[in-house]
Formats: structure tokens, C-alpha cells, sequence
């Protein structure tokens, strides 16, 4: 019975049955051709990495749609951790935006 009370408790904590949220992390979502920079200088706080990836899509389709005229194709955009570490490149050739945000467990294709 204790053990099965540990197991429970250590699945609440980690908010799987969706009792305490998940905490948000803090992601920079900068955009680069290796020599111009746009820089997120306050970042996104998002629960996910689904939400993340979608996020970065949003905002490399957002600087193409109202940034200058530019060939993008060499463009991606990096998201980096609170930690300053990357961990998502994404060129904007490679960007399918899909104005939905996903579902829970969504895995979507990636070109």
C-alpha cells in the first residue's frame, strides 16, 4: 500500500494526472542568416515542446510576412533554453504553418 501511495504521489507531482500544471519554461526565439540577427530579447514562457515547435513556426512566418523583403531561404530561427543552450534550429524553408496549436500528444510532420 505505501508503495502504491510513493508511485501515485510521484505522478501527481509530476502533473500527469493533471493536478499541478506543468511548469512554463523559458524559451528566446532568435532569428539569423549567420550574419543578420533578430533577436527575442524577452523570450516566451510555454508549457510544452509541441507548443514550442509551434511557436517557432509562428515566428519565422511572422518575420517573413511582415519583415522586409528579403530572400529567406537562408533564414532559420534557434530557440534557446533559460540555460542559453539551443534546442531547436528551424530553416524557414522548412517552416508549414499550421494556425491550430497542437493537441496534447500531437506529433506532427516535419519537412
Amino acid at each position: 500500500m505505501e508503495r502504491a501511495k510513493a508511485a501515485d504521489a510521484s505522478v501527481d507531482g509530476c502533473g500527469a494526472r493533471g493536478r499541478k500544471p506543468m511548469p512554463m519554461r523559458l524559451y528566446r526565439f532568435h532569428c539569423t542568416d549567420g550574419h543578420d540577427l533578430v533577436a527575442d530579447l524577452r523570450g516566451r514562457r510555454v508549457p510544452t515542446v509541441a507548443l514550442m515547435r509551434h511557436y517557432a513556426e509562428r515566428v519565422a512566418l511572422d518575420l517573413m510576412l511582415h519583415g522586409a523583403q528579403l530572400d529567406w531561404s537562408a533564414w532559420h530561427v534557434e530557440v534557446y533554453d533559460a540555460n542559453g543552450r539551443v534546442v531547436l534550429t528551424k530553416a524557414f524553408t522548412d517552416v508549414r504553418y499550421d494556425p491550430r496549436p497542437p493537441e496534447p500528444g500531437e506529433t506532427r510532420p516535419s519537412r
